[in-house]
């Protein structure tokens, strides 16, 4: 559970990429317009972590890039409805000047007027998916009124990018994950809507375990590593990605709102005795069949 006491770690940043990694694409980066960013900062203060990059979208793509990873997948969330239109088309301007090097994902309010509309006119201005968060939105994925969305994902070939894990959690939302967010809604959407490419952040955090389970009864499942591997968040075990299956594990970072080193998880990937061709499935070849980068 997210509290007010989450230490900041100051261990100092990488130049670039560890050494003997494979091409990195980072699929968990955020993005926000200026204003909107600030709120975002300002809500990790008050109820979670200090945020350790606070930058602009331009000053984010060029630092991870300029220390050598490959492409980066942006995301954003539409935090009220009457918003999701407006930050896609920010999100397609910033994207432009970093063709072939960034990926832009679009977002939607569920439940609002048109979402499906607002979705199809992001995916025809050229972004590659849609990325939800059912702890900011306060939404339930099995509802009645996700079915537009999610169709509209399928219909396109697009994937859905969604926080669906319980954790972490914090009393500061306007809903309780714990009531919204459990993996039975995961699988019921994914048993509802075949062929809808669905990836769940986080590796699930608290149900590791079912989330593994489910990865390997779904070939339209994915999970990404963000903040997992960081030893951040107490775990009743260490994560073995070698347990997973390995067509399906993203490395993610969620730069720039963590709490510590950029290339944290990067180093701990590098250390994990890991093969050569599942640390180049975790930090490229999936992420590069998903999102379709080029």
């Amino acid at each position: 559970m997210l509290t007010t006491d989450l230490p900041f770690l100051d261990d100092p940043d990488g130049a670039a990429v560890p050494s003997g990694l494979p091409p990195v694409i980072d699929a968990h980066v955020h993005v926000f317009p200026h204003r909107l960013f600030g709120a975002v900062q300002q809500w990790f203060d008050r109820h979670a972590w200090k945020i350790r990059y606070r930058m602009s979208t331009a000053e984010i793509f060029d630092f991870l890039l300029s220390r050598g990873v490959r492409h980066i997948v942006a995301l954003q969330y539409a935090h009220r409805p009457a918003m999701a239109a407006e930050l896609n088309d920010y999100m397609i301007a910033q994207c432009r000047p970093y063709a072939g090097r960034v990926t832009g994902l679009a977002t939607v309010f569920p439940g609002e007027a048109n979402a499906a509309d607002i979705l199809q006119t992001a995916f025809d201005g050229g972004l590659a998916g849609v990325k939800l968060h059912a702890h900011v939105q306060c939404f339930d994925l099995a509802a009645e009124t996700m079915a537009p969305i999610l169709a509209c994902c399928r219909r396109n070939d697009k994937p859905l990018v969604i926080h669906a894990g319980r954790e972490p959690k914090s009393d500061a939302y306007r809903c309780d994950p714990h009531r919204i967010c459990r993996v039975e809604k995961v699988q019921r959407v994914l048993e509802a809507f075949p062929g809808l490419k669905l990836c769940v952040p986080h590796l699930g955090l608290d149900e590791l375990a079912a989330y593994r389970h489910l990865m390997d009864r779904h070939d339209n499942l994915w999970l990404d590593t963000t903040m997992v591997l960081a030893d951040y968040f107490p775990l009743a075990a260490p994560i073995d990605l070698r347990r997973y299956r390995p067509d399906r594990i993203l490395y993610g970072s969620d730069f720039p709102n963590i709490p510590y080193p950029w290339d944290r998880e990067l180093k701990k990937l590098a250390a994990a005795g890991l093969d050569d061709d599942l640390l180049e499935r975790i930090l490229n070849r999936n992420a590069r069949e998903l999102f379709g980068v080029e």
